[in-house]
């Protein structure tokens, strides 16, 4: 399912972003730390079993007990050692030492110990003695100090200078070119290369390592169980710190997807205040960000033409409505004057009388569509005055009355509902709801006139009992020349302009029509104006 806010998909897709970011940095970071402690380990180990192929006493107890402390590990941290000889035969094992834990193959896969078990690596081999220190010169004997001055040589004495060269009749002297050969090194194998492996026991994982000696084999295993610890206490943090960082994540995006949509906002903005009366605004370009600028450029060029073309309607539908307005009231005299000429009760009388009746709804239609065109250009003119709703609707019912004496009609109207508006505009909407009230009842139906205030509008609803209205027909009934589709419809006379016209007048009053047809067997409209305040 899609989600509808695009606002919040942005943020949930930097959320979901930011999650995988956060997680695989989590586990990337978790294993190079934990590998960078391993590793640590793995150095210390070595550097222990090193140390531990130098000549030492047998005291292999109290070397267990301080290797804890040398390997850099908390008190708690179990380390085990094993000690063979060099033929396998077991000279040392700890307590700590767990039969799982497989040293052998370790010793196994290193080079083997040379033959002599007495000879050492050459790396540990004492310095060679010094050469014999080359003859020097003889000194001459130091004269007598003078007596005047202890301690002093005569200006002119000086001591010989030293033969730094040997004489070349000493035995063990060398001439000043001759050299000693090199010194040959003696071939000796890695006899201390370590081998380090996991061990995994019945309750822990160890890390062992191993290394053979001319002397012995040795082994230390360390229990990771501290490090363990360690990650958990690592991985616990990652667990606390993501969601959090999420959170972050998420309400940064949500604030930036905000900006990030202001030039979106700014093109609602001025979609809204596309009305009649402000088809001439446009969305400034200004510092509009480069991904808007060809959309507001369009939406720019869309009002244009849509301003042109309902400027043209306007101005074609107005003008229409005005040319044929003196046509038909010249047809009309023309009418009723031939019918006040014509013989009584003849042919020809009941002719110009139906002609009179299409000419004078002809100019009704004009009037209705001079009003529409001006309704929409916005231009309506309005004569505002104060009109009390209550004695104008006691007025309608009076006329209903007469118009419909064989209906059933009740009424509840509130006194004192004054507002503010064109008192004839407001007849012609009343007249125009009762009128379609009592022409598209049912016989012997009825008909219920409500009026009332509410909050900061006057609410006047009719209601009439009728036959039921489809939903399509529902939201077509305010149609310009839309009429419904049923036999008793086309049996009444009308236009289809009257819905249109009466919702149009109630706007430019700051109201509005809506059909009420959520009962059944009934069709009901209610009107709301906003109340005048009374001087």
């Amino acid at each position: 399912m899609k989600l509808q806010s695009f606002r919040f998909r942005i943020t949930l897709f930097s959320a979901v972003l930011a999650s995988i970011a956060l997680m695989g940095f989590s586990i990337v970071s978790w294993w190079l730390i934990y590998d960078a402690k391993v590793k640590r380990l793995d150095a210390e180990i070595k550097n222990q079993l090193i140390q531990s192929t130098r000549p030492q006493s047998t005291q292999w107890e109290t070397y267990t007990d301080s290797l804890p402390s040398v390997l850099g590990m908390n008190g708690a941290t179990t380390v085990a050692l094993l000690v063979n000889d060099r033929d396998g035969n077991l000279l040392y094992r700890s307590r700590q030492w767990q039969d799982g834990l497989d040293a052998n193959s370790l010793w196994r896969s290193l080079p083997q110990p040379p033959p002599d078990p007495d000879r050492i690596p050459f790396e540990l081999e004492p310095p060679p003695p010094p050469h014999p220190p080359y003859p020097l010169s003889p000194i001459a004997p130091l004269d007598p100090p003078h007596p005047d001055r202890p301690n002093s040589f005569s200006p002119r004495e000086r001591r010989p200078p030293r033969d730094r060269h040997p004489q070349p009749d000493r035995p063990n002297s060398f001439s000043p070119r001759e050299r000693r050969p090199p010194r040959d090194r003696p071939d000796f194998p890695q006899v201390f290369q370590a081998k380090l492996a996991t061990r995994r026991s019945r309750k822990a994982v160890w890390r062992v390592g191993a290394i053979h000696s001319p002397q012995t084999q040795v082994a230390i295993a360390v229990n990771l169980q501290a490090i363990d610890l360690e990650m958990a206490s690592i991985g616990n943090i990652f667990l606390i710190s993501i969601p959090v960082v999420l959170v972050l994540v998420a309400g940064g995006a949500w604030v930036i997807s905000r900006s990030i949509l202001y030039p979106i906002g700014r093109l609602t903005t001025a979609i809204r205040n596309v009305t009649v009366q402000g088809l001439d605004h446009r969305v400034p370009i200004g510092s509009t960000d480069i991904e808007f600028l060809e959309l507001i450029f369009v939406f720019n060029q869309m009002l244009e033409r849509l301003e042109r073309s309902f400027q043209q309607a306007s101005r074609f539908s107005g003008d229409a409505a005005h040319e044929l307005k003196t046509p038909l009231a010249i047809l009309q005299g023309q009418l009723e004057r031939a019918l006040h000429q014509s013989e009584p009760g003849s042919e020809i009388q009941q002719t110009v009388s139906n002609l009179l009746d299409e000419v004078r709804r002809l100019t009704e239609i004009t009037r209705k569509l001079l009003l529409l065109s001006l309704a929409d250009a916005g231009r309506m003119s309005l004569n505002w005055v104060e009109v009390n709703m209550s004695a104008l609707l006691a007025e309608i019912a009076e006329d209903m009355e007469l118009l419909a004496p064989d209906l059933e009609v009740q009424m509840a109207i509130s006194p004192n509902l004054f507002i503010k508006g064109d008192r004839d505009l407001l007849v012609q909407v009343l007249q125009n709801l009762v009128g379609n009230a009592i022409k598209y009842n049912l016989p012997q139906g009825w008909l219920k006139l409500q009026a009332k205030c509410q909050g900061k509008r006057v609410i006047v609803k009719i209601v009439n009992s009728s036959q039921d209205i489809s939903l399509s027909e529902g939201d077509r009934i305010f149609d310009r020349f839309h009429r419904g589709d049923s036999t008793q419809t086309q049996k009444i006379e009308g236009s289809g302009l009257g819905l249109s016209l009466a919702r149009e007048i109630a706007r430019a009053h700051g109201g509005d029509i809506k059909l009420d047809a959520a009962i059944l067997g009934q069709t009901g409209f209610i009107l709301s104006l906003p109340v005048g305040d009374r001087d």
